[in-house]
């Protein structure tokens, strides 16, 4: 077919006039294709994203490193102390060791980071993942069938509220283990994670469950659920079905941002003896060992101080940029 000279003019100023040629065709871009356009363009967002990336391999790859290493975290090097249990030179650091050897205890510093950070991301996020299921199962049955079921699980919520978190801490992870332990019993290793899981998921769950009950009342009422229950549609598939999908974007903020604190309060709980205990890496009790030796090798503060404060601050900075990706209002 021909195209006139006079046909060719006017598609030229249709599309100068922001027309829509024949080969300019409208895209259509989900939510979550513009969240993730949005993130990829944000710079912050992709350093934070890269940092993380790294984090969650050194930890996942703990034990490959430690073989290219050829040091273990249990292993000691009381050669590498002097007399009065500090390390020899600077620190101890050298072609063996590249952070240095831990004071009083000889033990290689940069593995103990390696599988330090292994145990705080481990507990980290086993802890935000189950507090996730939690708070939506609850928040999204409270928010549909109202009525006492609503006032019950509120109750509940503002009773956790209502608990301080650090002294509760004190209280019940002594108690937790003498009841499974006796005074001469070795703990297992995995006892203290899953104690701290155990209590993160009991007070971190109100948050999520206050979120999602609040945007399931604005939803309940919606076309779409009408539609669904007027069909015959069950309570299962109105709440996991026809709601949940709705929540995604909230949700997902919610996550990332209860990630860091989580990474926060399991380093507070060690630091301050309650946490994980030896022989097991952790953070924070890697930064309570190093105050006693602050001044002569404040290097060793230095190092797992750094370490935490980066974790935290990536998982920050990544969790606000999710945040502005999925609701570009908020920037403004």
């Amino acid at each position: 077919m021909t195209v006139t000279p006079a046909e060719q003019a006017a598609e030229a100023a249709a599309v100068g006039a922001g027309g829509v040629g024949p080969e300019r065709e409208l895209i259509g871009r989900s939510p979550g294709r513009l969240a993730l356009m949005r993130l990829r363009r944000d710079r912050v967002a992709i350093v934070s994203g890269a940092m993380l990336l790294v984090f969650i391999l050194v930890a996942v790859c703990a034990p490959l490193i430690e073989r290219l290493y050829g040091v273990g975290p249990l292993d000691r090097f009381p050669d590498r102390l002097d007399a009065n249990g500090f390390p020899l030179g600077y620190a101890g650091v050298d072609a063996d060791h590249w952070l240095g050897i831990q004071p009083g205890i000889g033990r290689d510093i940069f593995i103990q980071i390696v599988y330090g950070l292994r145990t705080s991301l481990m507990i980290a996020f086993t802890g935000a993942t189950l507090t996730l299921i939690l708070g939506i199962v609850l928040g999204i049955v409270a928010g549909y069938l109202g009525g006492w079921v609503d006032a019950v699980i509120t109750w509940v919520l503002d009773l956790v509220l209502a608990f301080p978190f650090y002294i509760f801490c004190f209280a019940m992870v002594p108690l937790a283990v003498h009841q499974f332990y006796g005074p001469r019993d070795q703990e297992s290793v995995w006892f203290r994670p899953a104690l701290l899981v155990l209590i993160f998921v009991l007070f971190n769950w109100t948050s999520t469950a206050r979120l999602v009950r609040g945007q399931v009342l604005s939803l309940r009422e919606r076309e779409f659920v009408e539609a669904a229950r007027a069909s015959g549609a069950g309570l299962g598939h109105l709440l996991f079905r026809q709601l949940l999908p709705n929540l995604w974007a909230p949700i997902l903020v919610t996550y990332s941002l209860n990630l860091p604190s989580l990474v926060t309060a399991e380093a507070a709980l060690s630091f301050l003896g309650i946490g994980v205990l030896e022989p097991t890496p952790d953070l924070g009790r890697l930064i309570s060992d190093s105050v006693l030796y602050i001044r002569d090798v404040p290097s060793f503060t230095i190092v797992g101080g750094t370490t935490l404060f980066l974790l935290v601050l990536a998982f920050n900075l990544f969790g606000d940029a999710v945040r502005d990706a999925l609701d570009p209002k908020s920037t403004r």
